[in-house]
């Protein structure tokens, strides 16, 4: 009995050692699991924080690119010019598209996944807006240049009607011309004043009362131009009162571009062989004393003029 006394303190001694030692390595265990979980509570916390200023940043560079986007439709939509239907369709698709967008961003809610969807769909609004602009673009500088075109095409056709208003002024002036060298001209104009006889001899008279017609006699100049053939003459009488002696067979002429009334109308030959011609009047009514002037017309212009006195 003596014997075993000495062993049993030792034996709890060694137990109490033991038992500190487990107490103290649970300690440690719990100390290093709070220290660790507090430190994951930690970077939880940060990461949140990072997610949350992420998405913030990511939502406000986002409505920058839309403003951007609207800008740049806003800008190719400026200005006075036409666009066909598809493309006035491709705007409003691209501004509701846009719009949504916006309001998407705006309210808030949207997880990362769909964050990542609208960073997508901007860029892709990008890519299809980037395109109508360079559409809208091409269409001005096709406008322009149309414009450029008809300006230049009014101003050659303005040139060409002027070249030809001018032109035309001139072949009407040479016309003109051609009409006035080819008329008929006389060289000389003579008139006599002739009684008759019973026998029908015609005799030459100086005095109104004997006197019963008169003998208009004349040369044409030379003229190559004047047309060969036959030619109305239009002969004019004014009497001593400067009134037109006319008669039931006068008629009217133009000379000009005038009308005018004559006293007799006969037809001569043209050969520009210079031959002489005789135009004979007889006064349908008594000749008056005084002077006579006589005009000869021809091709629409005067070709000559004389008079005569009778006693």
């Amino acid at each position: 009995m003596d014997n075993q006394n000495p062993q049993t303190p030792a034996k709890k001694s060694n137990l109490i050692y033991f038992l500190i030692v487990v107490v103290l390595a649970l300690l440690g265990t719990n100390a290093y699991l709070y220290f660790q979980k507090n430190k994951s509570d930690e970077l939880i916390v940060t990461q949140k924080n990072d997610d949350t200023k992420v998405l913030t940043e990511t939502r406000s560079t986002m409505q920058a690119s839309l403003d951007s986007l609207t800008t740049q439709l806003d800008s190719a939509n400026s200005g006075q010019h036409r666009v066909s239907a598809e493309l006035q369709a491709k705007d409003q698709e691209l501004k509701s598209k846009i719009t949504q967008l916006r309001k998407a961003l705006a309210n808030g809610s949207l997880s990362r996944g769909e964050l990542v969807k609208a960073r997508e769909d901007i860029k892709q609004l990008r890519y299809f807006v980037t395109k109508y602009t360079t559409d809208i673009e091409e269409l001005k500088q096709q406008n322009a240049s149309l414009t450029t075109e008809r300006d230049t095409l009014k101003t050659n056709l303005a040139t060409v009607n002027q070249k030809a208003t001018t032109l035309q002024k001139q072949n009407q002036d040479l016309s003109n011309k051609v009409q006035i060298a080819a008329a008929l001209k006389t060289s000389a104009v003579q008139v006599v004043a002739y009684k008759v006889k019973n026998s029908g001899r015609e005799v030459e008279v100086s005095r109104a009362n004997p006197a019963k017609k008169i003998k208009v006699n004349f040369n044409i100049s030379a003229n190559e131009l004047a047309q060969r053939g036959f030619h109305d003459i239009y002969l004019r009488i004014i009497d001593p009162t400067g009134n037109l002696i006319n008669n039931a067979n006068s008629g009217n002429f133009n000379i000009n571009g005038q009308d005018m009334q004559y006293t007799y109308k006969s037809a001569i030959d043209f050969k520009n062989d210079g031959s002489g011609y005789t135009l004979d009047w007889v006064n349908p009514a008594e000749f008056q004393k005084g002077t006579y002037a006589v005009m000869l017309y021809a091709d629409g212009y005067q070709m000559g003029k004389s008079s005569f006195n009778l006693r």
